[in-house]
């Protein structure tokens, strides 16, 4: 299984711990703690991603559920009128995130905030977060990292003028958070709230 290189250390770490547990013969803390190192390794899964590709789709940036799926006016990279889709990871998703499409990275930008419910409408402005806008052959795409009560770190992997490949890997968030993908009117939405995507495997949308 591949794992995420930002992973080692915590699995490192939770692992160390089990060891010194079994050598101490600590049963109980043993007993506690394994579940939570096999966690630990889980989380920082990065599977390899099969499904649907092409200019014509936008995939899924993010695994979870499908929280919200509204009308919303983006004024930083897409100027204008956008459906916004937000993806909510829980702690048990894996959390490398995807490129929707491939094309080049036009925009990026990091916010600092809060660390509130990532599911809560406000999480979208209010807490830290990591823009990066995607200037593809059919139009442009926004997709945004948000951190929740949980998530302190997120990583976004490219900068400006990188020229990315659809579903390769665009970053991580640890440990709980949200990813909202922003799409321009000529993109018609296949997808909505409640149901599960899975990144570089959903189709979330596609174009007109």
């Amino acid at each position: 299984m591949k794992i995420a290189p930002e992973g080692r250390l915590f699995i490192g770490i939770a692992w160390v711990l089990v060891i010194a547990f079994a050598l101490l013969r600590w049963w109980i803390p043993l007993a506690v703690w394994l579940p939570v190192a096999v966690w630990v390794v889980a989380f920082f899964r990065d599977p390899t991603r099969a499904g649907p590709r092409g200019d014509d789709v936008i995939l899924a940036p993010a695994d979870g559920k499908i929280v919200g799926v509204i009308s919303i006016d983006e004024p930083a990279f897409l100027r204008g009128p956008a459906t916004r889709i937000s993806i909510f990871m829980s702690v048990f998703d894996v959390h490398v995130n995807r490129y929707p499409s491939g094309g080049r990275v036009g925009y990026r930008d990091y916010t600092r905030g809060k660390f509130g419910h990532a599911m809560a409408e406000k999480a979208s402005t209010d807490n830290e977060q990591s823009s990066l806008g995607l200037e593809t052959a059919r139009g442009r795409l926004l997709i945004r990292q948000i951190a929740g009560s949980i998530a302190r770190r997120i990583v976004t992997d490219h900068q400006p003028g990188t020229e990315v490949g659809q579903a390769e890997r665009l970053g991580i968030i640890r440990f709980g958070s949200r990813v909202d993908l922003f799409l321009p009117p000529s993109a018609r939405v296949v997808v909505a709230t409640g149901q599960v995507a899975r990144a570089g495997q959903t189709v979330m949308a596609r174009w007109s």
